[in-house]
């Protein structure tokens, strides 16, 4: 709770001395694993805390170096969906959202569902088949984000050299597991934390809990998101409501028939 208190104000003011408002961001995957590490460290590093805690510093990698080559870390380098909802609220409001939602919110978001693996502290035993079918899920869940973020990476790179030499480009990517999925890598990510509150089942814990609401909330947060996100993208491409008729939003499935008429 201090841990995400003391982050959670460091960067309401990193928001407020420099305008930017993407500090929660920049730190939505290095406060996972230290949490894990906390947690694993409150049992003496016990081998199910430990194996959690290196599964989300897994994670945690992947998702740090990702933000980190599309320029998430640098100066200006601000997720562009902030500023559209700061031009769609009242200027009176937007310090309030920065403060509540933006800081507040989410670093307890952040905290409450990395929950499972503080519920491992009330068992001792030992690691068995559950615990090693769990972790093969989750790694499979971090490879299919870390493939669908490479194949986005690729499509926007080959699009920006498009357009820096005039050429005519796809105005965002159909091909790969986004034929099948618009957000592949979305549910992937939330995937991964459902996963995670399957690890007391494996210590003998129930797995009807509180703390199983972190992972509600985290996927309430990614509807909301992708529901603005593919808002902004309809407005920008009119094509992407074809899109939306023929491809699943998280669920891979074959694509559909576009409505006609």
């Amino acid at each position: 709770m201090v841990a995400a208190a003391v982050a959670a104000g460091a960067c309401w003011a990193a928001s407020v001395l420099t305008r930017e408002y993407s500090w929660t961001d920049r730190v939505w995957s290095v406060m996972p694993p230290i949490y894990g590490w906390i947690f694993a460290a409150g049992t003496g590093f016990a081998p199910r805390p430990v194996l959690v805690a290196a599964l989300i510093t897994a994670w945690g990698a992947r998702l740090t170096f990702n933000f980190w080559r599309k320029g998430g870390y640098a100066p200006g380098g601000e997720d562009y969906r902030w500023a559209v909802l700061k031009d769609l609220l009242p200027g009176w409001a937007w310090p309030l959202f920065n403060v509540a939602f933006i800081a507040g919110y989410q670093h307890a978001l952040i905290l409450g569902f990395t929950l499972p693996a503080w519920r491992l502290r009330e068992s001792t035993a030992p690691l068995g088949p559950l615990d090693a079918l769990f972790a093969l899920l989750f790694l499979l869940f971090l490879a299919g984000e870390t493939l669908a973020d490479q194949q986005q990476w690729v499509f926007h790179q080959h699009k920006r050299a498009a357009q820096a030499e005039g050429r005519p480009t796809e105005p965002f990517l159909t091909t790969g597991f986004f034929r099948w999925s618009r957000h592949p890598n979305f549910l992937c990510e939330q995937a991964q934390w459902w996963v995670l509150t399957l690890f007391p089942l494996a210590a003998g814990l129930p797995w009807a809990h509180w703390t199983v609401g972190g992972a509600v909330l985290l996927t309430l947060l990614f509807d909301g998101s992708t529901r603005f996100t593919e808002w902004i993208t309809r407005s920008k491409y009119p094509t992407y409501a074809t899109y939306q008729q023929t491809t699943s939003r998280w669920i891979p499935w074959p694509p559909r028939a576009p409505v006609t008429g």
